[in-house]
């Protein structure tokens, strides 16, 4: 990342296109609040502002590009229509914006796309061409229809309008908030990285601006700092899951970035879940990164003034289940204790006696007797149960060790 004043180079975009972009955008995309968290601060020893961008009506910050890049369409192109290749935001916020100006939005997912994503979309207006079984194969197949029908392709973050539209997340949060330390930015393809790069610097030349990727995906990373890094993996950050950076967007964080941090499955999972608890609101996972980056960085960020963007909130639902459930398995407050017992009559009841002195609650008993090395008249008993905290759990397991029970925690990957 470059940092001499006589290695940077003219970009695309300038404060002046993210000023035009949200005069043209004004009043069709919701202006989302940038709210100051102090629970949020206190846990991170940061003072974070929060931009709640998952309070777009499709909620993503994706419609602004796309809305941005509609709008300087000519006439004819638009009555000819655009094409996209997105599972995601961006097939959103362009169907969204597409059909309610009239015009006609092709989408081409991968074939393995979850069935809510296509029905939403379509939901949004667009025609949904399933194709593929990768991103990819998507795009490429888009790309021929672009030609074959007389299309105009609409990219996810390689674009300057795009870039643009992106930028005014900055500016609506530096007017919130003024005096911002720092802007923690998710990147994937990078867009949103430059568009509210180009216009933080440009209203503020000493603000910090930090990247954040999934470390499953560290493409952006990789390119900048010049290594070899693996992309790949099943990252709750599908939003940021990005294998190839755009070659636009990569000029932008080259010369804007101070840093790009990654940040793992934990961090992310936590975030989601603390956002829900805290504040009250959805995200997914790269929705979640910037907090994310705060959670694993706390010494980096104590005592900064600093912007996160919660940048989606496109979720499954069982998916966010089961983040809040594995939340709470590494608070301690919900468990699963794998109790030795002998086969006979009371021996559960004499067992769950314990539970109930302790007031801890019983959730799933699940008994084993065929599939264990233990003894024909052993058998292993897995108890899920529901405690205050830690200390209450541990309180729970001594108190079952000193009647005698060889007692163990089933423990998260």
């Amino acid at each position: 990342m470059a940092t001499a004043l006589e290695t940077r180079e003219t970009l695309p975009v300038t404060l002046d296109d993210v000023h035009g972009a949200a005069e043209r955008i004004m009043g069709a995309v919701v202006r989302t609040p940038t709210l100051h968290s102090q629970t949020l601060s206190q846990l991170t020893g940061a003072e974070v502002w929060v931009k709640f961008e998952n309070h777009q009506f499709t909620a993503a910050y994706k419609e602004r590009g796309a809305l941005n890049t509609l709008l300087q369409m000519p006439a004819e192109r638009r009555a000819h229509g655009v094409i996209a290749a997105s599972a995601g935001n961006h097939a959103q916020g362009l169907a969204y914006h597409g059909s309610r100006l009239g015009i006609p939005v092709t989408i081409v997912m991968p074939r393995p796309t979850p069935t809510v994503k296509v029905t939403q979309t379509e939901g949004h207006g667009a025609t949904v061409i399933l194709h593929g079984e990768t991103f990819d194969a998507a795009n490429a197949h888009a790309r021929e229809l672009e030609v074959e029908r007389g299309l105009t392709f609409v990219p996810p973050f390689d674009h300057p309008h795009i870039i643009a539209g992106q930028g005014t997340v900055a500016l609506e949060m530096m007017a919130d908030a003024p005096g911002l330390d720092t802007l923690i930015i998710p990147i994937g393809g990078g867009g949103l990285f430059s568009g509210m790069g180009t216009a933080a610097r440009g209203l503020n030349p000493a603000i910090g601006l930090i990247g954040v990727q999934a470390e499953l995906y560290p493409s952006m990373y990789a390119r900048v700092k010049h290594v070899d890094l693996p992309c790949e993996g099943d990252t709750l950050a599908e939003g940021i899951a990005v294998k190839q950076p755009g070659a636009i967007t990569s000029r932008f964080v080259e010369q804007l970035a101070d840093d790009i941090v990654l940040v793992g499955e934990r961090h992310l999972e936590k975030a989601v879940a603390l956002l829900l608890q805290i504040e009250k609101t959805v995200v997914e996972g790269a929705g979640a990164a910037g907090l994310a980056a705060l959670l694993a960085y706390p010494d980096r960020f104590a005592g900064q003034k600093v912007g996160i963007v919660l940048c989606g909130g496109n979720i499954d639902t069982r998916l966010l289940a089961n983040v809040l459930l594995r939340d709470l398995a590494r608070s301690g407050r919900l468990a699963r204790l794998r109790v030795r017992l002998q086969d006979r009559p009371g021996a559960l009841f004499h067992v769950a006696r314990i539970f109930d002195e302790q007031q801890v609650n019983i959730i799933e008993v699940y008994h084993q007797r065929v599939f264990t090395t233990l003894p024909a008249k052993g058998l292993i008993t897995d108890i899920e149960c529901e405690t205050r905290d830690r200390a209450h759990l541990e309180r729970l397991m001594a108190a079952l060790g000193t009647a005698g029970y060889e007692v163990s925690q089933v423990e998260l990957a």
